[in-house]
């Protein structure tokens, strides 16, 4: 039944920005299974020279992911990264507050250092702005980027290290609104320590960019406040202000489930407006954007987790926050994808949370494989086809309601035209659970010139199917054999299947 149907336009020169590359970013923090046992696992059949997982790297690289937050997440806030460099066996084992476990700090800021370069991507390092500040935070700068003959770099140079690191992007703490961060502060107090430390460290590089904390989430009583004080202290020393949010669905209403990114929406332009009214209010020149450096769905193992912190404290790398990943997830990371994308004027940077074994696309087993989770697909293919330039692709749509939102749209989808590559991609949800909708492009903006590439799909799976190991690959994506007339004088039609994330890649040929 074609009850429905939407209608988009796709047209080169309605350009919203080129994408950063960063938007496919991801995060390891020193939490659960990410380092130990996931990056990072000595003895395991597919360990290099240096203990890192290969079968790992190998799907980081498939991912493509160009910038790896680290190391933290609330982490970081009580972190004393002297202690996670040089000898390990003079390594100080450390209690980590956040996730009540013990840290053995035999991966440390020098092994990431090289785990990054063979995973083929930059680091994005964070500062201890919750127990510590900035003269610690200047001292890790040294020891990272600098090769003066001074303390810390030395240190780094009797490591085995004598280049430097050059890292550029700096994260100014993390969660600093939030009560459960170690150290949290006001906002006008974190607001002042942030803008001294990145202030004095660019003194020392001048090459940095940094990110300011945002809201932890959408629901904080301090938003938007938060950002509007914290950024008229640190204005004129910050690049961009961070968002995190994840989502859930545990009341088991996959349509309201769905109808999240409207909320997400609501998000981004709050703090674009907010970050613009100060902007404005000091008459500056300068644009500052946003990094969301930490997004993903998060609820399945939560009850679990917080029972066995309770229980069993201070275990080394306990698995904690392993959500398995189901179809209706997958579905929700493709509509969170679609908003970055339309947002790609402003979103510079965002981090999947995390990369391995937490909250995670990869999973690995400690006796054996590396697997993907069924998000792993809809991250892997925005990242494959989603460079270049973000499309404003005006969309008409069915709407219907849910419990919690009025006017969701049936159907949510963007394009991106890779100049360079010669092609262009449409991404597409349809996250009506009834209906099938007939999708008809206007692509008349590209001539003749365009032929199918890849048209894949992820449709006709039960909400709740997971890929549960390395060996179990059900919930992927399929191709799809396009009609010959699906393509014919400048329009494309396709059929989009309830609850399904649609990639339609044309190539360009002149």
């Amino acid at each position: 039944d074609m009850a429905d149907k939407a209608k988009m336009t796709v047209d080169p020169s309605f350009r919203i920005a080129e994408i950063d590359k960063r938007l496919y970013g991801s995060f390891i923090e020193h939490l659960g299974r990410a380092v130990y046992t996931g990056i990072y696992q000595p003895g395991h059949p597919s360990a290099d020279e240096d203990g890192f997982r290969k079968d790992v790297i190998d799907l980081v690289r498939e991912l493509g992911v160009p910038i790896v937050r680290y190391p933290g997440g609330n982490f970081v806030s009580n972190f004393f990264w002297e202690d996670s460099v040089g000898p390990k066996e003079n390594r100080k084992a450390r209690l980590d507050l956040a996730w009540r476990t013990t840290d053995t700090n035999q991966f440390g800021i020098d092994e990431f250092q090289k785990w990054c370069k063979k995973a083929d991507t930059d680091i994005m390092m964070a500062v201890n702005l919750g127990t510590r500040g900035t003269a610690d935070a200047l001292n890790l700068l040294e020891y990272c980027n600098l090769n003066t003959d001074t303390t810390y770099a030395k240190m780094r140079r009797a490591n085995g290290h004598p280049e430097p690191y050059g890292i550029k992007t700096w994260c100014m703490g993390n969660e600093m609104d939030g009560p459960w961060q170690v150290g949290h502060k006001t906002a006008a107090e974190y607001g002042m320590l942030a803008a001294e430390t990145a202030k004095a460290m660019k003194v020392m590089d001048d090459s940095l960019e940094f990110v300011m904390c945002g809201s932890s989430n959408i629901k904080m009583p301090t938003f938007p406040e938060w950002e509007r004080v914290t950024l008229e202290e640190a204005y004129d020393y910050v690049d961009y202000v961070s968002l995190h949010q994840y989502y859930g669905n545990p009341a088991g209403d996959t349509a309201d489930y769905l109808a999240n990114t409207l909320d997400m929406e609501t998000f981004l332009h709050t703090v674009e407006c907010t970050i613009d009214y100060v902007k404005a209010k000091r008459r500056s020149t300068k644009q500052i954007n946003l990094s969301f450096d930490e997004w993903n769905v998060w609820y399945h193992s939560m009850d679990k987790d917080n029972e066995k912190m309770a229980r069993e404290p201070w275990d080394q790398h306990p698995a904690l926050l392993e959500d398995n990943y189901n179809f209706e997830d997958a579905l929700m990371v493709g509509l969170i994808l679609i908003t970055f994308l339309k947002h790609a004027d402003r979103i510079r940077i965002a981090c999947l949370a995390q990369l391995v074994n937490v909250i995670a696309p990869i999973m690995t087993d400690e006796n054996g494989k590396a697997w993907r989770q069924t998000i792993f697909y809809p991250f892997y293919q925005a990242s494959k086809y989603g460079r270049g330039i973000a499309l404003e692709c005006p969309l008409a749509s069915g709407k219907h309601d849910t419990s919690g939102h009025t006017d969701v749209t049936d159907i949510d989808a963007t394009a991106v035209y890779n100049e360079e590559k010669k092609e262009v991609t449409i991404f597409a949800v349809n996250r009506n659970m009834m209906e099938t909708v007939e999708l008809d492009c206007d692509l008349r903006a590209f001539g003749n010139s365009l032929r199918i590439g890849e048209h894949t799909e992820m449709a006709g799976y039960g909400i709740n199917e997971v890929n549960s190991s390395a060996d179990d690959r059900r919930v992927a994506p399929k191709p799809v054999a396009d009609p010959a007339d699906a393509l014919s004088d400048g329009s494309y039609k396709t059929a989009l299947k309830p609850l399904s994330w649609n990639v339609i890649n044309f190539r360009i040929e002149k």
